[in-house]
């Protein structure tokens, strides 16, 4: 049985699923319409629907560790599978890829993972090392070393995720843009990669 806590959690969106009945009831019968398709770290601290005030049906959401996206072919049917169906079937106009702050996908590149025990972390977090493997290269003070792994690996995620035909479909109709983000823990704040300029700044 779940914690005291996450069951007093049902009965309380219980009573408010009755307060806003109307509006839950349009969201069944109407079926969801989201803008954005929102892939963010399944960290428990990251709640996208929380951290961006969304409402219920605004993002459609893929929650992944480190919010690694493998490139296409590489044999992860459920990513694609949710990413061709937000922007085939329900058309979103945004993907952003989020990536945070104090991130225990990142951190797991800092260290020897046991393949035998752990097989799957071992083989899933490989899907970044790329971007651990460039910032190393880059020679900056060790403070610095994970939040622009983090930063790296949203945009290696980037890559990946327009890996897939659909996505850059999307692109080049225009119908679909997609957006690098990093959400800071500690200061509840966002930036954003701005590709023209090359650099990362505060999203507004």
């Amino acid at each position: 049985m779940p914690t005291p806590g996450v069951l007093a959690g049902i009965r309380r969106f219980q009573e408010r699923f009755q307060e806003s009945r109307e509006r839950f009831e349009r969201l069944a019968s109407q079926g969801q319409a989201p803008q954005v398709l929102f892939i963010a770290c399944s960290d428990s601290r990251v709640a996208p629907e929380l951290i961006t005030d969304a409402e219920l049906g605004d993002l459609y959401v893929l929650r992944t560790l480190g919010n690694l996206v493998p490139p296409f072919g590489t044999g992860d049917m459920s990513i694609g599978a949710a990413v061709e169906y937000a922007v085939l079937h329900l058309h979103v106009g945004h993907a952003v890829v989020c990536g945070h702050t104090d991130c225990g996908g990142i951190k797991a590149l800092d260290q020897p993972v046991d393949w035998y025990r752990e097989p799957h972390i071992a083989r899933w977090i490989e899907n970044a090392r790329p971007a651990k493997t460039k910032v190393e290269a880059s020679g900056l003070p060790s403070e610095e070393l994970h939040l622009m792994t983090v930063r790296e690996n949203v945009l290696l995620q980037l890559e990946h995720l327009r890996s897939y035909e659909a996505v850059r479909e999307g692109e080049r109709t225009g119908s679909l843009a997609v957006h690098g983000w990093v959400y800071h823990l500690e200061a509840g704040s966002f930036e954003t990669y701005d590709a023209q300029a090359g650099t990362w700044v505060p999203l507004r």
